[in-house]
């Protein structure tokens, strides 16, 4: 069946990074019923864009239904001419901003771009520095400086180390290597030698072996690694490990990564700020 198509506006003064992933959410709860095609309008600051803008949306509206608007504009005289569209304005900031006023019995301060990390503040070098680590560390191909890891995710190649290793490092100046666990560690019924002194910084990911020969055939088709045979091998003897060794694991199958990466952090203790 073919869904209806509803326009949306995702609309910021800064990346739109905020707007887009709140919008994500909201407009997942209703997938089932429409298709949502996405329009983003970045780095609005100035009056002309956005009343540039506003005209965009009025002329949509004349030929379909009026498109939602996702903002988080917070000048007063850019979101006039927002709100004033025919659109289905939803002000991401201005609810809460309002409310926040009233209850701390403040003005708030609005500044463009000051909900995004400065490029030379303290927040973001750390961020930056945490990407660069996971890089370096990725799939266990440099092993130096390991004891300034904050995470070291093991698991079976394929099974989503590398995305949760890059999140970890964007979003929350994690530094966080991993290390794939491979047949000859399961011979020796040992995690690698190099990562054996870290043991209280490891976290396992495993993943249902059906699952891990279609992400491996897309990568190497037809090949003995990519077997389903090799697969359940692979999965079950990692997992035996993990246990054996005594470290926290969770299976990535059916999540994402946000949800990987918060039970690394609430399991691990590993408390950094979110940006």
């Amino acid at each position: 069946m073919t869904l209806p198509v509803k326009t949306v506006f995702i609309i910021s003064d800064g990346t739109g990074i905020t707007a887009e992933t709140f919008s994500h959410s909201v407009l997942s709860q209703f997938s089932e019923n429409y298709e949502f095609q996405q329009i983003r309008e970045p780095f609005v600051n100035s009056e002309a864009k956005s009343i540039e803008i506003a005209n965009k949306i009025n002329e949509l509206s004349e030929k379909d239904s009026p498109p939602i608007i996702f903002s988080t504009l917070v000048k007063e005289e850019f979101v006039r001419h927002i709100r004033g569209s025919k659109g289905i304005f939803l002000d991401i900031f201005g609810a809460c901003v309002k409310q926040l006023e009233s209850e701390l019995d403040v003005k708030s301060q609005p500044a463009i771009g000051r909900s995004h990390l400065n490029a030379s503040s303290d927040a973001y070098r750390n961020r930056i520095e945490a990407i660069n680590f996971s890089l370096t560390h990725d799939d266990g191909q440099f092993v130096h400086g390991l004891q300034e890891a904050d995470v070291i995710l093991v698991g079976v190649s394929r099974c989503g180390k590398t995305p949760t290793s890059l999140y970890l490092a964007m979003q929350y100046a994690i530094k966080a290597a991993n290390f794939p666990l491979i047949p000859e560690d399961f011979e020796r019924g040992q995690l690698p030698k190099t990562i054996q002194p870290f043991k209280h910084k490891i976290f396992g990911l495993s993943i249902q072996p059906e699952r891990l020969a279609e992400v491996r055939n897309e990568r190497r088709p037809n090949s003995r690694y990519a077997t389903l045979e090799q697969c359940y091998y692979e999965v079950a003897e990692a997992e035996r490990l993990m246990r054996r060794e005594n470290i926290d694991w969770l299976s990535t199958t059916t999540k994402s990564i946000e949800e990987i990466s918060t039970t690394v952090l609430q399991i691990l203790k590993l408390d950094k700020t979110s940006y």
